[in-house]
Order: C-alpha cells, then sequence, then structure tokens
C-alpha cells in the first residue's frame, strides 16, 4: 500500500471507531480536552525514543503521535470546524509562504524568517509579542519562549552580568520571603535562572533534562552500592556513595 493508502486507512479507523453506533465507547466520548494530555505525552515519548537513538521505538512513537492529530481532525470534522485535509492544507501552505526562496522568487535568512512568522501573528490578531506562546508548553520552556520574544523587542541584558547578579537578588529575596510569598519569589528565581542560562547560550529545556538523567544515573548506582540498604544510611553516610559515584564516573571517562 502507498502512504496515501496507509493514511487512509488510518482516517478510516479512526472514523470507525468514532462511529455512534458501531464504533468503541471510549473513542466516542473522548473530546479535544480529554485527549490533550495524551498527545503531550506522545510526543515526549517521541522526544524520549530519539534522545535514546531508538529507531524501532521511534517509528512506533511517531505513529502514536500520528494517531493523536488523526483524533483531533476526526473530532473536529464530526463537530463541522475542519477536518484532516484542512490539517494538511493549513501546514503546507504555512511552509511554503515560510520558505520563498524554495518555492518562490525570494532570498531569505533566520530574521526574514522571524519576520514572517510575526507578520502571521499579526494576520491572525496577535496584539502582543507573546501571543501565541502556548501556556500548555512546560514551564521551563515556556519561560525561555517568553523570554526569546522580549528579546526580540530589545527587552534583554546585554551580556551575563546583568542575568547573573538577577539570579542572586531573586536568591535572596526567596531567603527572605514569608509563607504568602515563597512561591512567588521562588517563580521568580526560576524564571531569572532561565534567563542566565539563555544568556550563555544554552537550551535550558535540554540542560535540565540532562542534568534529571545525570542524578537519575548517579542515585541509582548509589542504590547499586548500598546493595538495597541506601534509605537506612544516614546523610554522611549517603554522601559518601555520592562522591564516590562521582569519582567513578571521572574515571570511566578518563
Amino acid at each position: 500500500m502507498t502512504q496515501v493508502d496507509q493514511l487512509q486507512r488510518l482516517l478510516a479507523i479512526m472514523a470507525r471507531l468514532r462511529d455512534p453506533v458501531a464504533g468503541c465507547e471510549w473513542d466516542r466520548e473522548q473530546t479535544f480536552a480529554t485527549i490533550a494530555p495524551y498527545t503531550i505525552e506522545e510526543a515526549y515519548e517521541v522526544a524520549d525514543a530519539i534522545e535514546r537513538d531508538d529507531h524501532g521505538e521511534l517509528k512506533g512513537e511517531l505513529g502514536d503521535l500520528l494517531l493523536q492529530v488523526v483524533f483531533h481532525a476526526r473530532i473536529a470534522e464530526e463537530a463541522g470546524l475542519f477536518a484532516f485535509a484542512d490539517v494538511a492544507r493549513a501546514i503546507a501552505d504555512k511552509m511554503e509562504a515560510r520558505h520563498p526562496h524554495i518555492f518562490g522568487d525570494a532570498d531569505t535568512d533566520h530574521t526574514a524568517w522571524e519576520m514572517l512568522k510575526a507578520a502571521e501573528r499579526q494576520a491572525s490578531g496577535a496584539s502582543s509579542a507573546m501571543d501565541g506562546v502556548a501556556r500548555a508548553l512546560p514551564a521551563l520552556l515556556r519561560a525561555d519562549k517568553l523570554q526569546r520574544r522580549a528579546a526580540r523587542d530589545g527587552f534583554d541584558w546585554p551580556d551575563t552580568a546583568g542575568p547573573r547578579a538577577k539570579v542572586v537578588e531573586e536568591m535572596e529575596e526567596l531567603a527572605d520571603a514569608g509563607p504568602d510569598t515563597a512561591e512567588e519569589e521562588a517563580g521568580d528565581l526560576l524564571f531569572a535562572a532561565v534567563n542566565l542560562v539563555r544568556a550563555h547560550g544554552i537550551d535550558a529545556e535540554q540542560a535540565l533534562r540532562r542534568a534529571n538523567e545525570k542524578f537519575e544515573r548517579r542515585y541509582r548506582a548509589m542504590e547499586t552500592l548500598a546493595d538495597g540498604g541506601f534509605a537506612a544510611l544516614d546523610l554522611k553516610r549517603q554522601e559518601a556513595l555520592w562522591q564516590a559515584v562521582k569519582a567513578g564516573e571521572r574515571e570511566g571517562a578518563s
């Protein structure tokens, strides 16, 4: 079967699952809102397969993500809003419009790309540089995107000194915060930390993801060294294991 045939097959399967008489009870009950968490989850599972360089798993996860697109499009078609073909047409039109140097006669660069995206946002009714930054994004990633939008308008530190001082300031404010303001000050500190990382040209989301992986790897190694009794150790002995694991990683890397 061709690619088109397989896509038509998938669309037909979803239509059957959503059939009000002969369909699947669970699938029929779903709405945009109820399947949105699954859509987000599948996107992360795609990213995880890529991170692990597991191409076999990636194929399956991309299929799961495609199913989410088909699912949303089917719900929309049933409501008379749009269909899968409209979704495909919209992104195809957008990609052609954003690549005039490929599909047209214009020359373009990154600046022109950003101008095209800004023009699209304006045409869609956006009135602020902050419009279009999805609220459902992970908070760390959204902070980075909001800051980058502000930076396009010139609202940004010229170097790393400013954001570094801001992090110190927010740390002090968190230390002095009372119960009513501690959460707000903690948020300000995290936001400032993203700004500092961004000023160094580092992707904050990727950096934290790798830090999470490193912590998990080291913690599992400590548990192995403790032979199942890690939680029973006092903090001093736990710290000794932590240092031993770190030293072992350095020796293994040399």
